[in-house]
């Protein structure tokens, strides 16, 4: 199954994210920069044009792509979708949040519902996800203290930049930054660490 799906652009992120996952910073900034704008786009169109949470949503979706490339399969679709997928879900967590209703897991996330999180993974799966969760830890401690307490709190505190830069006393614009660099570094580590190409490269 093919991944341009005849959208302008589509093939050229795919072949961005080909690289990114082989280790190109460049293609990480390339597929940053194509990326975040349909992040955005749907973002906005779910989150009423929020322009905070937009960026929030757009830099929890970028890490998750960058922490767990192998979650995305060409057999089920473009990396546009999966992208969109990822997008959709991030909202709707906003979206209970803002509403302040708890579900306790009544509902299965929405990626589950459309396969992308394993829903029917084997047990040798189950076992590289969590070894690739240990990986990222490890990966995060590779970072500087700034980097790597900004990053946490983003993705696994899920606390907004409006809420961190309240929080340490600085300019949202210095926690969009970190978030940024994080991400790049965050990358790289995981490169050296085995996970560049996915938790299914053999060897």
């Amino acid at each position: 199954m093919g991944t341009n799906s005849g959208r302008p652009g589509c093939q050229d992120l795919f072949e961005l994210f080909a690289l990114m996952r082989d280790g190109s910073m460049e293609a990480f900034d390339r597929f940053y920069g194509q990326a975040a704008p349909l992040v955005m786009g749907i973002a906005g169109k779910l989150l009423g044009g929020d322009r905070m949470e937009m960026e929030d949503v757009c830099h929890d979706v970028l890490l998750t792509v960058i922490s767990q490339p192998e979650k995305y399969s060409p057999e089920r679709g473009s990396v546009e979708a999966w992208l969109a997928v990822l997008t959709k879900s991030r909202c709707m967590d906003r979206l209970r949040k803002r509403r302040r209703i708890v579900l306790e897991q009544r509902e299965a996330p929405f990626e589950q519902r459309y396969a992308w999180a394993g829903e029917t993974a084997l047990p040798e799966q189950r076992v590289m996800a969590k070894m690739e969760g240990e990986a990222l830890r490890q990966a995060l401690s590779e970072l500087d203290g700034v980097q790597r307490r900004t990053l946490a709190e983003v993705y696994y505190s899920h606390r907004t930049r409006k809420e961190l830069a309240e929080a340490w006393q600085v300019p949202v614009g210095t926690i969009k930054s970190r978030v940024r660099y994080g991400l790049n570094h965050l990358s790289k580590a995981m490169e050296r660490l085995g996970w560049s190409n996915g938790s299914k490269g053999g060897g």
